[in-house]
């Protein structure tokens, strides 16, 4: 019988991550960044497929956030399909659909319809070919015209130095006998910093290898088993990628990477004129990745890209909406890119925080907002740009749909949160505000559930349950006495109160007075 993993590693299972590039509205954002018309910031029906959707986290936080789009994802390792299915029960969720279909068998299925997004994250460079070209086909049959297509992968050069670095971990683990492939990777893993210490000349010739082995040892083992020990890991030249979704009639439209587009964080003035010099685009891109050593892209393109109108690229720019996923006070006044920096003025960066503060606007309200308008709606528009590059702000939904939006996100963040009290499986909440996902520790779910669940004591009831399940909490190493660990849930519970609650309530994600009521309900008026 053939072997139906082709390669690829699953007898480890892969991260719960979430990614918000993922998103159909950050996606349709970062098409309008560049002029182009795109769905998904608006409440219209969609159809949306993940391919390789790993845990499938990001697709059912997505689900959740935009009921107004039906989701279907596969992902072939039916360990993955089954957790993912598990969870959007638990949520309540009908509009996602799960498969453990690999990519040629997805591509035969009868049963989809023709998407307006297709999404693909650290997928491309970890399949083979023959699983390439099924994903280039399934772009050409079932995207629609007008339909974004998302695909992250490793890239040249940034990963030339790299490669022989994989290769000695992988010959070095397959050599360790009959331990489970995590304790092999961690031996093989601390035989390479051993060996990059012995004035070893490959090491010494690429002096950011360094840098490298001591990121790897700061991921999540089950990360690293996916990312480096797959039987396939391929780094493109975005010229060669361009050109395999060229055959699926896509052109490259844009970075999903915000801060990638802003040169002047990135590029010298120098760099930019030697670019500006060169017509064809594939070269272009090409070109810039090795002044600046891309290892890793997020690419979006697009069937039929149609570019609007100045007019009309405004409008759409006007009526978009932002919100905060951080308190202004602690919006940096600096936004740094590779080497370079632009910093806000305190006056400016304090007027927009401001705008936003709790509450989301559209780009037309935040023009007209006191002390923003003399500023100019470009230079509001290369701020919001950077604030979405740093995750600290989103584009956001419409307000059509929105208290169906907040329905399902609340019935949605609850399984989460209750999961939380076993296991911080879930990293993230369903946001009804943004139709995207927010990130939240594990003790602020915590201090959300018991909200929902009106207790009277928060403190207590977190600890009961850390009790329950054998959480505890640990400072410089040491696990905390119980009186040490009251005081510490007491000042989470207070941080909650003073601004993630609130910030929480402001991206929609509502916050039911407990016993103790001490957050404002921030209800947004719909």
């Amino acid at each position: 019988m053939a072997d139906w993993t082709s390669g690829y590693v699953v007898d480890v299972e892969y991260t719960h991550g979430f990614y918000r590039e993922l998103a159909p509205s950050f996606l349709s954002f970062t098409a309008l960044m560049q002029g182009i018309d795109a769905p998904g910031l608006r409440e219209e029906p969609l159809a949306y497929c993940e391919l390789g959707c790993g845990q499938g986290l990001s697709t059912n936080v997505l689900a959740a956030a935009n009921p107004h789009v039906q989701f279907y994802a596969t992902d072939f390792n039916p360990t993955h399909v089954v957790r993912a299915r598990a969870l959007a029960e638990a949520g309540g969720l009908d509009n996602v659909q799960f498969f453990d279909d690999s990519f040629a068998e997805f591509l035969e299925r009868n049963d989809l319809p023709p998407f307006d997004f297709v999404a693909l994250h650290g997928i491309y460079s970890w399949i083979s070919a023959e699983n390439r070209r099924a994903i280039v086909e399934f772009a050409r049959r079932r995207l629609k015209p007008g339909g974004i297509l998302y695909a992250s992968y490793n890239t040249m050069p940034g990963w030339a130095s790299v490669m022989p670095l994989r290769r000695l971990l992988i010959e070095h683990a397959a050599t360790q006998g009959a331990g489970s492939k995590i304790s092999r990777i961690r031996t093989s893993l601390d035989f390479a910093e051993r060996l990059s210490k012995l004035g070893t000349r490959y090491f010494a010739s690429q002096p950011q290898l360094a840098e490298r082995l001591a990121q790897i040892g700061t991921k999540d083992l089950n990360y690293i088993a996916h990312e480096y020990f797959n039987a396939d890991l391929h780094p493109f030249y975005f010229i060669d990628v361009a050109r395999d979704f060229a055959e699926a009639k896509l052109q490259w439209v844009g970075s999903a990477s915000p801060i990638e587009t802003i040169d002047e964080l990135n590029l010298s003035e120098d760099q930019r004129k030697i670019l500006s010099e060169i017509d064809d685009i594939a070269l272009r891109e090409t070109v810039r990745d090795h002044i600046v050593n891309q290892n890793f892209r997020k690419d979006i393109f697009i069937k039929g890209p149609v570019r609007l109108s100045r007019l009309a690229t405004r409008e759409r720019w006007l009526d978009t909406r932002f919100a905060l996923s951080r308190a202004g006070s602690d919006i940096p006044s600096e936004v740094k890119g590779r080497g370079y920096s632009l910093k806000l003025q305190e006056e400016f960066r304090e007027a927009l925080t401001t705008a936003l503060h709790y509450h989301p606007r559209s780009l037309r309200e935040i023009v007209a907002m006191p002390g923003l308008a003399k500023h100019g709606i470009d230079k509001i528009k290369q701020a919001l740009v950077s604030l979405v590059g740093q995750g600290l702000c989103y584009p956001s939904l419409t307000e059509q749909g929105l208290a169906e939006r907040r329905r399902r996100t609340e019935a949605f963040n609850l399984a989460v949160a209750t999961n939380t009290m076993h296991e911080y499986t879930y990293s993230s909440f369903a946001s009804p505000i943004t139709g995207n996902g927010i990130r939240v520790e594990q003790i602020d779910q915590m201090i959300w559930l018991a909200h929902q669940r009106r207790e009277s004591d928060i403190a207590a009831f977190i600890w009961k349950t850390m009790t329950e399940t054998g959480h505890r909490l640990a400072k410089d190493g040491k696990t905390l006495t119980q009186e040490e660990h009251m005081a510490e849930i007491g000042k989470h519970v207070a941080l909650f109160e003073k601004a993630i609650g609130p910030m929480l309530q402001s991206l929609g994600i509502a916050i039911h007075a407990s016993g103790q009521g001490t957050v404002r309900d921030l209800r947004l008026q719909a």
